[in-house]
């Protein structure tokens, strides 16, 4: 069965939305576009594996898409990223678009949970998603996502879309390499770990104060559940 990696870049407080530039998407009122500019050096340059495309075909949401086709034919031809792109094949998840015309691109009809799925059980190359927040949303709550690929930038935003919104299904992940830039960008690599490991720090036998703020806790609860504002 072929992996599934999902490659992003996200703020410290976890938005993606944006990252490249002012007119990526401003969608929602985003003004902080290209957020990740001033932070690039020769380590990311030459840490790019799982954004540069390379020996995977990539599977792409409609805005990533339009974003890539807009921008990466048009590139010079020596340009390493912009020659694999260009000829590995992409499959794009979208309820609007009835045609594509960047080269060796598939649109994916249907539910795209079930479509993504069946490109895994199928033979070639592992599967790439490069951004594609909406995608990676619907992906995560279905358990498809073998692998993330997130470099953590030193900023806090405050507002846009997140890789992981409200709702998100819960889980453990393990991380397995991690790198860091000279401008503090956090390269690292996840793999699910299964369900969210709980434990406490609680004394076996709580103190009387500790008791009390339970039962505060408790009513408070039960209120809002009675009485939904």
């Amino acid at each position: 069965m072929r992996k599934l990696i999902a490659s992003t870049f996200v703020s410290l407080d976890g938005v993606m939305q944006a990252p490249g530039g002012p007119e990526e998407d401003p969608t929602g009122g985003f003004a902080f576009g290209g957020w990740t500019f001033n932070y690039w050096d020769e380590v990311m340059g030459r840490s790019m594996n799982g954004f540069d495309g390379k020996d995977r075909e990539l599977v792409l949401g409609r805005g990533t898409y339009e974003i890539f086709e807009a921008y990466w034919p048009y590139q010079p031809v020596d340009d390493p990223i912009a020659r694999t792109f260009n000829a590995t094949r992409k499959y794009v998840a979208s309820r609007t678009l009835e045609k594509l015309s960047w080269n060796n691109s598939t649109l994916l009809r249907g539910d795209v949970v079930s479509a993504v799925a069946a490109l895994k059980a199928g033979a070639g190359q592992d599967l790439q998603i490069i951004g594609s927040g909406n995608l990676i949303q619907a992906l995560q709550a279905a358990s498809l996502i073998d692998e993330y690929n997130v470099w953590t930038f030193p900023v806090v935003l405050g507002c846009g879309k997140r890789l992981f919104e409200a709702g998100a299904k819960p889980g453990a992940l393990r991380l397995v390499a991690s790198q860091t830039s000279t401008t503090g960008v956090v390269m690292s690599t996840y793999v699910p770990a299964g369900d969210v490991p709980l434990g406490s720090f609680a004394q076996t036998e709580p103190s009387a104060k500790e008791t009390e703020r339970r039962a505060k806790l408790a009513r408070t609860l039960r209120n809002n559940q009675e009485n939904p504002s």
